[in-house]
């Protein structure tokens, strides 16, 4: 084989190469079923400011199944008035965790910590704790750095006290 043949068929391969390694980054980088633009670093998940986190006591009016952004799956949310405002709590998404899961039920007097975001041009709150009754607590984030628990590989769960929604009941 000449020395041009050679280089033409190295330049293919390597081009191949590169459209294959191109056109397949979008599928390993995609999320999992369920959890379309929950991922660790989506546009929604920007959104919460773990430097400027707060944390408000109220009482759970409801619940909620929310599409954060266009291009996300459901999400679980809850309703809750803190003595003055009702205010929507964003939770997780609703593959992760459904309402019915949490052990939350309407009533409960909660303590939710988080960081407040303006989603689709309205005020919400994404959560990363939520407390309730004597020792009962749901954890969907790490405080430290807002890192969803959805997006954790089982080991990074299991230090955090939990395999799927890290709850103490």
């Amino acid at each position: 084989m000449s020395a041009k043949n050679q280089f033409n068929s190295a330049t293919i391969l390597v081009l191949f190469l590169a459209f294959f390694l191109i056109s397949t980054t979008p599928l390993i980088a995609a999320d999992p079923v369920g959890y379309a633009g929950w991922g660790k670093e989506s546009p929604y998940n920007q959104l919460y400011n773990f430097k400027d986190r707060d944390t408000f006591k109220g009482v759970i009016k409801g619940f909620k199944t929310v599409t954060p952004l266009p291009t996300m799956d459901p999400g679980t949310a809850l309703l809750v008035n803190d003595g003055g405002d009702d205010i929507l709590i964003h939770l997780c998404p609703a593959h992760y965790a459904s309402a019915k899961d949490t052990g939350l039920r309407k009533g409960d007097k909660v303590k939710v910590s988080g960081s407040w975001a303006v989603v689709d041009n309205q005020e919400v709150f994404i959560a990363a704790k939520i407390k309730w009754g004597d020792n009962s607590e749901i954890k969907v984030r790490l405080t430290s750095d807002g890192t969803p628990f959805w997006t954790m590989t089982p080991e990074e769960l299991a230090r955090e006290g939990g395999s799927t929604l890290a709850q103490q009941n």
